[in-house]
């Protein structure tokens, strides 16, 4: 027992930091496609992919804090627990800037599916980690994280499952034991963090990825009123541009899963009043139109070839029931001509859909031909030696060149198989 205990010390210490990072997004991807059910198979699997394996020496652990007023308040966790976050105090000519981090974890659209979440750290902080680790975007290391190495900054838990834009007035229809509270949330968390500094902040960054990419888009606005008038305040979505795309059958999936979600939690409330007047209100969740909406700078991070939205907008499983799709589903590099045509189309669909913020001289884009996910948490695909590049920049560099107006950054890869310094994850 001893040598076989030994051994699997050897073996567990062989393992670079890469094969960590891709071994832990791969091992929690899987996880999730052996608990899949009918009406939850979007919740789980992106806010699993905001907890790694970090091995970083130089990620420094973070504790939770709970909301102090979020009882009074009623801003409750799906199970009326209180919400939470992980604050690390800036330094330095960091000491007045803020970067918030808002983590992905997908969306509830069912009384059955929000009951299950509600057990899990994705409603409940019951369920949370007392401590995380930050890296990449968050990382203290000014060689993993150059431009905001020494900010204070948040990471911001999610326990709502509508990307904080759920109201309660939905909960009384429903008679569940269920709290729809993510707008309550995101302004008690406000107040909080402007009572501790944020309110004087000389310079911020909202950020969020996945689902959180999707809640930093609905609230980027609302940040920038809330800070002063002469602080630089802009906004980052990284993989949270989802399509409003028709699946390889024909059907809107995705729409049809947006809509349910609007009408179980009453998201329709926080979104751009405009757009709800004119259109549906769920097509009013999708980016392609809260963009035309948002006044504040706004940078985009997101792969063409994003695996999430492959598996789940433009091949769901149950789309592809003679199994036609399964090889190119879980990599691209086992996908056929054929269907690296139609991916080639889908990568079209989001560059179209982001052509007006392109046209905009404050707007920036990093575009890149990877099969993956979240690119921003990650030390090695944020910035590091190998991390994905274009035009020899990472997405550190390209994001710290628009914020800081050191340069226009328009980044767009050339199409998949272009570019060897990508991660392409591999599910096979």
């Amino acid at each position: 027992m001893a040598n076989s205990r030994v051994r699997t010390l050897i073996w567990w210490r062989k393992w670079a930091k890469k094969d960590w990072a891709i071994a832990a997004v791969a091992f929690t991807v899987i996880v999730f496609g052996l608990t899949l059910i009918s009406d939850s198979w979007r919740n789980e699997v992106d806010s699993k992919l905001n907890h790694p394996f970090d091995l970083n020496p130089a990620a420094e652990v973070v504790g939770l804090t709970l909301l102090r007023n979020a009882k009074d308040r009623g801003a409750l966790c799906l199970d009326g627990s209180l919400p939470g976050y992980h604050f690390q105090k800036g330094f330095g000519s960091g000491s007045n800037n803020w970067l918030l981090h808002i983590e992905g974890g997908g969306w509830c659209n069912t009384l059955s599916s929000c009951s299950l979440r509600k057990m899990t750290a994705l409603g409940s902080s019951k369920h949370m980690e007392n401590q995380v680790r930050f890296s990449g975007i968050l990382s203290r290391d000014p060689l993993q994280n150059p431009d905001f190495f020494n900010w204070n900054k948040v990471k911001i838990r999610y326990c709502d499952g509508a990307s904080f834009a759920g109201h309660p007035e939905s909960e009384i229809k429903k008679g569940s034991r269920l709290f729809f509270r993510g707008q309550l949330i995101w302004e008690t968390l406000m107040d909080e963090l402007l009572s501790i500094g944020l309110s004087s902040a000389k310079q911020a960054l909202l950020s969020g990825c996945s689902a959180g990419g999707l809640a930093t888009l609905i609230h980027c606005d609302d940040f920038r009123e809330l800070l002063p008038r002469d602080a630089t305040v802009k906004c980052l979505a990284d993989a949270g541009f989802f399509l409003d795309e028709k699946d390889i059958i024909g059907n809107s999936s995705m729409g049809s899963f947006y809509n349910d979600v609007v009408k179980l939690q009453g998201v329709a409330k926080s979104l751009h009043k405009d757009c709800v007047a004119r259109t549906e209100p769920s097509k009013c969740l999708f980016p392609e139109e809260i963009i035309k909406h948002i006044k504040t700078p706004l940078f985009i991070v997101n792969p063409a070839y994003d695996f999430w939205q492959i598996q789940h907008i433009l091949v769901p499983a149950e789309s592809d029931s003679y199994h036609y799709w399964k090889s190119c589903r879980l990599s691209i590099s086992r996908c056929s001509p054929d269907q690296i045509n139609i991916l080639q189309g889908f990568r079209n669909s989001l560059l179209k859909s982001l052509y007006e913020l392109q046209q905009r001289k404050e707007g920036g884009v990093f575009i890149n031909s990877c099969f993956i996910h979240c690119q921003t948490w990650i030390a090695e695909t944020w910035h590091s030696a190998k991390s994905p590049r274009i035009n020899n920049k990472t997405i550190a560099d390209s994001v710290g060149d628009w914020y800081f107006n050191r340069e226009v950054v328009k980044q767009i890869d050339c199409p998949y198989p272009c570019n060897p310094t990508c991660y392409n994850m591999d599910f096979s």
